[in-house]
């Protein structure tokens, strides 16, 4: 039976775990934390999963949630004007719902669920001295624990990362009692609402430790009006300041939020990094390997929700990967195929996140104003993230877009 150590216990690290589980394996997943101590933290991230994440999901019983989740049956997206009205508003219609489920609830769920399964679970904060001695007992080590130490271990890859530092300060509110959207009350959406020159903010609904909420969050540019959470330590004091904002830039959200409370003290979240893609392979001092796994090796800006869906991509590709592989060695050749395969998948994610980060091309804006006109295109940008390769096909290329365009105005015309 093979022996596999997995470092971290977030997304990727605990659906890969479950996975091998199932398939037979012998699994130890490394964490720092335990699954009370989670539960009972800080909210760790936003997340919206698409279908095919969930699919994931589906396909190894790992979807515990689905029926008290909301269904997202939606994208919004809202541009604000100057005098801050909107300039541009729809909401595309999803082919097949999304959810978002607080990591406190899943991530805490899913490791007594590993542990119930016979798993071995190691509650420990993992070094590069540890992994030194675990590579040397296990047939393979994956770290996909994307912050700290570990980290270190995978070299920066400069051909695939063009930022070198944060492109912007992040800010996260869960919050009971946010009021219903106007426009299509009668489903869930995710709301997309950008701010020229200033930054993004994001309402999402997600079930978390005390059921049905809200995730506000700002994604503000690096020493702009939005950029102001970093020295806010009180709670309530940052979810003042959320709705402040709201109130200046989104005044249409503001509207539904004028009764908005935290979900509990830990619902607050504030940070920034620079989106990096890393080498995949951590060479230990004793000379041994370990494979990075997720964000560990590709870590995007959030501001195209693509975190947990990424994850979920590369948990699965590389669960494949392995059990492809059978009983033979899993050797820098092995890791190195193995994360290319992922790389098949993320790089669309990484070309559209590192786009979206910066100021959009006529085209671009062309195609998020026709999103008012014509809703096939407001479906599919909405569908797109759920596919961002389908990005290739109409988003970058001004000729592309053009086309596209002309084929909807053409359709709409002959109707």
């Amino acid at each position: 039976m093979r022996r596999i150590l997995i470092v971290g216990a977030g997304q990727s690290g605990l659906q890969l775990a479950l996975g091998l589980q199932a398939e037979g394996y012998e699994v130890t997943l490394m964490s720092n934390r335990t699954a009370d101590e989670i539960r009972s933290g800080r909210v760790m991230s936003t997340q919206v999963m698409f279908h095919t994440a969930l699919q994931y999901e589906r396909d190894y019983q790992l979807d515990f949630w689905e029926s008290q989740a909301p269904r997202i049956a939606g994208l919004g997206l809202s541009v604000a004007a100057p005098d801050a009205s909107r300039a541009v508003d729809w909401v595309g219609k999803l082919d097949a719902f999304a959810q978002s489920v607080d990591q406190r609830v899943k991530m805490a769920g899913w490791m007594e669920t590993f542990a119930q399964r016979g798993g071995q679970l190691v509650i420990h904060g993992a070094a590069v001295s540890d992994l030194d001695y675990f590579s040397r007992t296990y047939d393979l080590v994956l770290v996909s624990a994307g912050k700290g130490e570990l980290v270190s271990m995978f070299a920066r890859d400069a051909s695939r990362s063009p930022f070198d530092a944060p492109q912007r300060a992040l800010s996260v509110a869960y919050v009971h009692g946010m009021g219903p959207r106007p426009e299509h009350p009668e489903f869930d959406a995710v709301r997309c609402n950008l701010v020229p020159g200033v930054g993004e903010l994001f309402v999402m609904p997600t079930l978390t430790t005390s059921g049905r909420a809200d995730i506000l969050f700002w994604e503000g540019v690096p020493g702009g009006p939005i950029d102001v959470f970093q020295g806010i330590k009180d709670p309530s004091e940052h979810l003042a300041k959320t709705l402040e904002l709201m109130e200046r830039y989104v005044p249409w959200e503001y509207a539904r939020a004028t009764k908005v409370e935290l979900t509990d003290v830990n619902g607050t979240l504030a940070g920034r990094y620079a989106p990096t893609v890393r080498k995949p392979i951590g060479r230990l001092p004793s000379g041994g390997l370990v494979l990075g796994v997720a964000d560990v090796v590709v870590a995007n800006d959030p501001i195209t929700g693509q975190g947990s869906n990424s994850a979920s991509k590369c948990a699965n590709s590389y669960l494949k990967s392995i059990l492809e592989h059978g009983d033979r060695p899993f050797d820098e050749t092995w890791m190195q195929a193995t994360f290319d395969r992922y790389w098949e998948t993320a790089r669309h994610v990484v070309k559209w996140t590192n786009a979206m980060l910066g100021v959009p091309p006529e085209h671009v804006l062309n195609l998020i104003g026709a999103g008012n006109r014509f809703q096939a295109v407001a479906n599919r940008f909405a569908n797109a993230y759920n596919n961002p390769a389908d990005f290739e096909n109409f988003y970058f290329d001004p000729e592309k877009a053009n086309a596209y365009l002309a084929e909807v105005q053409g359709v709409a015309s002959a109707v």
